[in-house]
C-alpha cells in the first residue's frame, strides 16, 4: 500500500473539529496497521513509514504533516465530565415536561396552529428523550435521574405545579395563552441549559445534542412569539 497523507478536514464548532480530526486520525492509524502487514513504503533502513496524516494548523498557523505515532498521540479524550452528566439527566426531565405540556393540546388547543406546533415539539423531542437515555446507558450514567435528584426549580424554564394545574384546567383561547407563555419560557431555559453545557461539557455527543436544542428551540422560540 502506497504511502498517502489523510487531510483532516475541520468544520463546526471548535470542539466538533476537533472531533472530526480525530475520527481521520483514528482511520489513518488504522489504515497504517493495515498497511505496515503489506507491502508500505520503506524508508533506508527497510521500516515501513505507513500513513502520515496532515492536521489543518490553528487560525493564521501552516498545516502540519503527523506521523502516525504523532497522530495516534494527538486523539483527543472526549470523557463525559460531570456537567455533560447532569445536562442530560436534567435535559430528560425538562423534555418531559415539555411532552406532558403538548399531550394536552390535541383536547384542549383552539387554534389549528398551536396544536400543530404542540405535534412538532412532541415529535422532536420524544425521540431526543430516546437518545439521551441511550447515551446515559452507554456511558454508565444509569436512568434519568443518575443518582441525582433534580427538583424542578434547578432547571431554568420549567413549569410550576400551579401553572401546570392551570394549564390542564384551560381550554380554547385561554389554553392557547397559557401554552405559548408556559412553552416560550420552557425552550428559553433549554436553551440556557444547552448553552451551559456547551461551556463546561467535554463530550462531544452531548455538545452536538446541545447544539441541536438550541438552533431547534431557538426557532421555535422565534414562532411562538409571532403566534
Amino acid at each position: 500500500m502506497p504511502q498517502e497523507a489523510a487531510v483532516l478536514k475541520p468544520r463546526g464548532t471548535t470542539r466538533t473539529r476537533t472531533w472530526w480530526a480525530a475520527t481521520a486520525v483514528a482511520a489513518a492509524v488504522l489504515g497504517l496497521a493495515a498497511c505496515e502487514a503489506g507491502s508500505g513504503t520503506r524508508d533506508e533502513a527497510g521500516a515501513s513509514t505507513g500513513t502520515s496524516v496532515v492536521a489543518p494548523g490553528k487560525p493564521g498557523e501552516p498545516a502540519r504533516t503527523l506521523s502516525a505515532e504523532e497522530a495516534a498521540k494527538a486523539v483527543p479524550d472526549d470523557s463525559p465530565n460531570a456537567a455533560d452528566f447532569r445536562y442530560v439527566q436534567m435535559m430528560i426531565k425538562h423534555h418531559e415536561q415539555a411532552l406532558e405540556m403538548t399531550s394536552l393540546a390535541p383536547d384542549r388547543a383552539g387554534s389549528p396552529g398551536v396544536e400543530r406546533l404542540a405535534g412538532r415539539i412532541a415529535a422532536a423531542q420524544e425521540p431526543e428523550v430516546g437518545a439521551m437515555r441511550a447515551w446515559l446507558k452507554t456511558h454508565g450514567g444509569g436512568d434519568s435521574a443518575g443518582g441525582h435528584a433534580h427538583d424542578h426549580a434547578s432547571m431554568p424554564g420549567m413549569a410550576t405545579d400551579v401553572q401546570l394545574v392551570q394549564l390542564r384546567a384551560a381550554e380554547g383561547t385561554a389554553f392557547d395563552e397559557l401554552f405559548l407563555k408556559l412553552m416560550i419560557t420552557h425552550h428559553q431555559g433549554a436553551v440556557t441549559m444547552a448553552a451551559d453545557v456547551l461551556s463546561h461539557g467535554n463530550n462531544v455527543a452531548v455538545e452536538e445534542m446541545a447544539n441541536d436544542v438550541i438552533a431547534q428551540q431557538t426557532s421555535e422560540i422565534g414562532r411562538m412569539r409571532a403566534m
